[in-house]
């Protein structure tokens, strides 16, 4: 049974850089085929996919956080982890970790499909 738990600091100051953890238990996060992401929701907001790192170390991110965003693992550790530079109140959030699968349909697109979550923690950015 697969557990993802977040941690890092709560409180982050304007123009500095989130980093925040996930640890695994109960899966290797190098086994085919998962996929292993960072979702945020700010007050108020939906539910935002910001990256993932897979399987095999490879990354993929938001458009929109891409020139911000960078998810890297230390497969010893079972972790992945999350960085968020450049940092603003809008990046106020509560951020999860979890785990997906990949979900084919009609066999020329694909979506996520997150099956399991951490709890989430939570991330103000203020001064």
């Amino acid at each position: 049974q697969v557990q993802l738990q977040e941690s890092g600091p709560g409180l982050v100051k304007p123009s500095q850089t989130l980093s925040l953890t996930c640890s695994v238990s109960g899966e290797f996060i190098t086994t085919k085929y998962y996929y292993w992401s960072w979702i945020r929701q700010a007050p108020g907001k939906s539910l935002e996919w910001m990256g993932t790192i897979d399987y095999s170390g490879s990354t993929v991110y938001s458009p929109s956080l891409k020139s911000r965003t960078s998810i890297s693992r230390d497969t010893s550790k079972s972790q992945f982890t999350l960085q968020l530079s450049s940092v603003t109140p809008e990046d106020t959030a509560v951020y999860f970790c979890a785990r997906a699968s990949v979900l084919e349909i009609d066999g020329s697109s694909w979506h996520y499909d997150f099956n399991s979550w951490g709890q989430g923690t939570q991330v103000t950015v203020s001064s």
